[in-house]
């Protein structure tokens, strides 16, 4: 993965400074719009820290609609639907189609391509196939989970992009990246842990996770490319979605970024790149480069999930003690 082969780099000014959401240098550098679609996966997904599920679904058809985002996509894991957590969960995906969005394949279960075998993987893929087949808002896009597509293993990995082909399935490809699962987590276990929150501090954190993997993959893909690509930024259907989508958008906005349909998106001359790496998981940025042997952009700092903790911890958390 792209952090594992870069490693950290964080420094108190960098941090400070995409807590803050300060960069107006460098947006003032792209003066030409650069556009990124959302995509949002595991769905259905469980109750978090603030809203039921049906609450949640309701604010994020209404943020996209109020945002001006015409188009999403969902990436759906539709055996969880028998599960508790599923529980309405078809409603709610009807929801998201009749508000114009889009829906794709995540697979079926949610497993690890890594800790499972071709056969067995690409079964789950076909029962998620089954179900979402004719249904409207349908796209044939496959996401692997946890963005696993095979590790080190590329007998594996050549395997499932042979099965894919074969399905008709194109890869539902990540460029950007920031880490919006780990955030969720850390407030289920705040709220677990009977822990208040600054949600104006959770606000700006949020925002600003978001906006460094987006700013960070755009440089590293025009270093690699020459060019800003169409972008796909991976998102999940949590309550930090729900309460903080327009805030993003209004920031990616305001930082020259356009917002367009996850079919532009998908139509970009990348969705044929099959990067050849030791390693094949993360975004496909990341990889693209990484054939390339690019260097990685010195700035800005791409938010690892050990920095999302420690400023939750520092400036989330209402009982933190500030240094």
């Amino acid at each position: 993965m792209d952090i594992i082969r870069w490693g950290k780099r964080i420094s108190l000014w960098a941090i400070l400074s995409s807590l803050l959401a300060i960069s107006p240098a460098y947006a003032d550098t792209q003066s030409s719009a650069r556009r990124v679609a959302l995509s949002f996966d595991d769905i259905p997904r469980g109750e978090g820290a603030f809203m039921t599920m049906d609450d949640r679904t309701d604010k994020i058809i209404a943020a996209l609609k109020g945002s001006g985002a015409a188009q999403v996509v969902f990436f759906l894991n539709p055996c969880k639907l028998s599960e508790a957590q599923g529980a309405g969960g078809e409603a709610r995906i009807a929801a998201y189609v009749a508000a114009g969005h889009v829906i794709a394949n995540h697979s079926c279960t949610h497993p690890q391509l890594s800790n499972s075998d071709t056969e067995s993987y690409l079964a789950d893929i076909d029962k998620a196939e089954a179900w979402l087949k004719g249904r409207p808002g349908y796209r044939p896009w496959f996401r692997f989970p946890y963005l696993d597509e095979g590790g080190a293993d590329k007998v594996k990995r050549d395997a499932i992009r042979s099965g894919l082909a074969q399905r008709g399935l194109t890869n539902g490809y990540v460029t950007a990246d920031g880490s919006d699962w780990n955030l969720e987590q850390l407030t289920l276990d705040a709220r677990a842990a009977g822990k208040d929150m600054d949600m104006k501090a959770l606000r700006k954190l949020y925002v600003a996770s978001q906006m460094s993997a987006l700013d960070y993959h755009d440089e590293l893909a025009q270093l690699t490319l020459g060019r800003s690509p169409a972008h796909v930024l991976l998102l999940h259907e949590t309550d930090l979605a729900a309460l903080f989508l327009p805030d993003l958008i209004a920031e990616m906005k305001r930082r020259g970024w356009a917002i367009i349909s996850a079919d532009e998106a998908f139509a970009d001359p990348i969705n044929k790149a099959m990067p050849d790496v030791p390693f094949a998981a993360g975004t496909l940025t990341g990889s693209m480069a990484w054939e390339r042997d690019i260097a990685p952009p010195l700035s800005p700092l791409w938010m690892t999930v050990g920095v999302q903790k420690y400023l939750f911890e520092k400036q989330v958390l209402k009982d933190a003690v500030t240094q």
